[in-house]
């Protein structure tokens, strides 16, 4: 029997919910943030800043009640009024606001990636621990339930010690879409590099711990595109593990999300986590409903000697559902009772190190070393 939304994102019984402003109700804002804080037991959205009217109107009508505001300016006036702003803006928004919201004593949520460099992440850091803030990074991809069966296979042992972890994030897109992810302007901070690449970055350190050896191929495909669209990274991690990390708009034909390789045996996975397709549809999570079920014929398969395209592919595993709504109420938990943040940003500037190293190692044609 699959398991229901987690328990977390159930209605809470406190009589006062956390207040939360949202900055930006483009794609990030209004499929991911907003969806997520809503279905939070605890947490109300209490003002979401767009000054596209379009997007206002749109708030509106999905979140009858909701605040609207121009411009973040408009949040730190009534920092009081709030207990968490949420940063959903363009990438080269992330720093300034965020810390524009720490120095008016709001805790923050950013999405990723939370700054251009690993230097400025961790200033942030800096910032929030000064002022005994939460700051934590959205790195939903971690409650993807491909992600969460890799690592229940992993801490059970069933692959053995693991020598190569193997992680592709493929789409076919070979028309640009325009927009500032694609504009090349280095402000931006725009590409796959940082916009794919953070997920898979992050999920290769968790499983694996910190990497010692980057090396990266970034290539820019598409006619008429400015920035990378087609990239690959290698690391080593300082356990021995090697990961094999590939982003790609260019992709015409998809290989598996994961094929990780063991002593014991091998686990290989096809399809994305079906969370991000659902919240774009309109689905809501809700407390006592499924939520993030894969489909069987999606399963990935464990085995030895054997390939997932033949009938002897190895055993099928059920994918754990995704938990999406567990970043918001592990952030809402923080928030009440001071536990640790679910994404740190000292977590996110480790991973940033990362590709900022892949950046270098493309442009100068080496293997960097970050020992």
């Amino acid at each position: 029997m699959t398991p229901p939304v987690p328990a977390a994102a159930s209605p809470s019984t406190s009589p006062a919910p956390l207040r939360v402003g949202l900055v930006g109700y483009g794609l990030a804002g209004s499929v991911f943030h907003a969806p997520l804080i809503a279905a939070t037991g605890g947490m109300v959205l209490d003002t979401v800043v767009t000054s596209d009217e379009g997007r206002r109107a749109q708030a509106r009508a999905a979140y009858p009640g909701v605040r609207l505001a121009a411009a973040p300016g408009e949040l730190w006036v009534r920092a009081d009024e709030l207990d968490l702003v949420v940063v959903a803006s363009p990438n080269r928004t992330h720093v300034p606001l965020a810390s524009a919201a720490l120095e008016a004593g709001l805790p923050v949520v950013v999405d990723k990636p939370v700054a251009g460099t690993a230097a400025e992440a961790r200033a942030l850091a800096a910032l929030a621990q000064e002022r005994g803030l939460l700051l934590s990074v959205f790195q939903n991809r971690r409650w993807d339930g491909d992600f969460l069966t890799l690592r229940s296979l992993l801490e059970r042992g069933e692959l053995g010690e693991v020598q190569r972890f193997e992680s592709r994030f493929e789409r076919w897109r070979p028309q640009l879409k325009g927009g500032w992810r694609e504009s090349g302007a280095p402000e931006e901070i725009g590409g796959l590099l940082y916009d794919l690449g953070s997920h898979v970055v992050d999920q290769a350190l968790v499983l694996f711990g910190p990497a010692v050896r980057v090396y990266a191929e970034v290539d820019t495909r598409r006619p008429g595109a400015r920035t990378d669209d087609d990239t690959f990274l290698a690391l080593t991690h300082a356990g021995g593990v090697r990961s094999h990390l590939y982003v790609s708009a260019t992709a015409a034909q998809l290989g598996p999300r994961f094929r990780v390789l063991g002593s014991r045996a091998g686990y290989v996975k096809y399809g994305l986590d079906p969370q991000e397709a659902e919240l774009r549809a309109g689905a809501r999570p809700a407390a006592g409903e499924l939520w993030g079920v894969e489909p069987q014929e999606l399963w990935g398969r464990l085995g030895a000697g054997v390939s997932p395209a033949s009938g002897d592919g190895g055993r099928p595993v059920p994918t754990l559902p995704g938990a999406y709504p567990a970043y918001y109420a592990a952030v809402a938990a923080a928030l009440r009772d001071g536990t640790a943040p679910p994404v740190t940003a000292a977590e996110a500037a480790d991973a940033l190190d990362v590709l900022e190293a892949a950046r270098r190692s493309a442009r100068e044609g080496v293997a960097v070393d970050l020992r």
